[in-house]
């Protein structure tokens, strides 16, 4: 049985190059931004409790819990909500803009930054699976009930993109611009 060869620099399995890795990521990594606006602008959730109807955005959410002394809730709820969806974006997008501009600067760092963008990707669903819960286990009719609202949609696409950008985007690029600089003293 013969062993999978492995990179020297990060001991990652080796595998063949993606084709159009920078087109595809910069796609996708321009969809999720236009879908970062409505996911956090449109409400999330519509509540309806005794016939009042509550409609909440993420950050109304973290405001909420922060007014209600759930400190620690506010907290997760912004990190997985509102940062890591803009720092994945922004991290791929340095990333991108480092490899078109063929950068030498700290590779290993920035391969180390595309792996936590990869590895943090699917946290970031938490607020959806709160949400398909919330939906699924309050229906008590007049009393009470919770729906969906379009900024969940928006919400789920980010994060869904910002995956697919981060599995698309091909890592060796970023050591290209090392190697091949080395190549011009013929």
């Amino acid at each position: 049985m013969q062993r999978a060869a492995t990179c020297p620099r990060c001991g990652a399995t080796l595998h063949s190059r993606k084709p159009n890795s920078i087109a595809r990521t910069w796609a996708l990594v321009l969809a999720a931004f236009v879908f970062y606006i409505p996911a956090n602008v449109l409400p999330i959730t519509h509540t309806t409790s005794l016939g009042a109807v509550q409609s909440d955005t993420i950050m109304s959410g973290v405001i909420y819990f922060i007014h209600s002394g759930s400190w620690p809730v506010a907290l997760v709820i912004f990190i997985a909500s509102i940062f890591v969806p803009i720092l994945k974006l922004l991290i791929l997008t340095g990333l991108l803009i480092s490899v078109q501009r063929r950068s030498q600067w700290r590779p290993v760092d920035r391969t180390r930054l595309y792996g936590l963008t990869e590895a943090i990707g699917r946290w970031s669903m938490l607020d959806i699976y709160v949400v398909t819960i919330l939906v699924a286990l309050v229906h008590l009719g007049a009393l009470a009930n919770i729906e969906a609202g379009a900024g969940a949609i928006f919400f789920a696409a980010v994060v869904v993109i910002t995956m697919l950008a981060a599995e698309n985007f091909d890592p060796r690029l970023i050591w290209d611009g090392t190697e091949n600089s080395n190549d011009g003293a013929t």
